[in-house]
């Protein structure tokens, strides 16, 4: 791959994603050993000096949500509901992404509904969506909105609410060194965002142990 190209990423209107070049392999383990010198260690010395292989081999399971589509995993849709009309929902889906301000990771649970109008999705296709965008760079809001937008996108549902609850490693351990600390992003649309009853439950079922 060339380049990056990535329509799906939400705020990227304004860079031309096209032009940014996508460094070899061979440039990434480089860009790692100076990495590895300047932090004070000889990126020679036996112990590292397959350290650049390896972290350019977790990038790229890390990142890999950059060159997978969200909307071609909702696209297989099943009309035969047979008259259900309430909420569809998944709960403590795993959440492991890295934020864009410092790269650190932020690990946590999302918690992801609809109410399906006239067609729904095979349910593991909502946990790879939150899946496809923790593994990008962004923040824990931007990522919440984009799920519930690929969600509303695809689906067409009367309504989406999206919960994630996480922790931060760029705050517990530099910065403030803040540990315990959870970050709750929700985003709510449709009838979960006009309905109280309707969100409250929703909410009621992220919180049920």
């Amino acid at each position: 791959m060339d380049a990056i190209r990535d329509r799906t990423l939400v705020g990227s209107s304004d860079l031309d994603l096209d032009a940014v070049k996508r460094p070899s392999r061979e440039e990434a383990m480089e860009a790692v050993r100076t990495l590895i010198a300047w932090a004070g260690d000889d990126p020679r010395r036996e112990g590292v000096i397959d350290t650049p292989k390896r972290v350019v081999d977790a990038y790229g399971e890390w990142f890999a949500g950059y060159t997978l589509d969200p909307a071609k995993e909702l696209s297989r849709t099943f009309e035969d509901v047979q008259g259900y009309d309430d909420i569809v929902m998944l709960r403590e889906i795993e959440v492991e992404s890295h934020c864009e301000h410092h790269m650190a990771p932020f690990l946590g649970k999302a918690y992801v509904a609809y109410m399906p109008t006239n067609r729904v999705v095979g349910i593991s296709k909502l946990a790879k969506v939150v899946e496809i965008f923790a593994k990008r760079l962004q923040t824990q809001e931007t990522m919440t909105q984009q799920i519930a937008d690929a969600i509303t996108d695809s689906l067409r549902p009367a309504g989406v609410a999206v919960l994630i609850d996480a922790n931060h490693q760029c705050m517990s351990t530099r910065g403030v060194h803040h540990r315990h600390v959870s970050t709750i992003t929700t985003q709510f649309t449709g009838v979960f965002k006009t309905d109280p009853t309707l969100r409250q439950r929703f909410l009621d079922f992220a919180n049920k142990k």
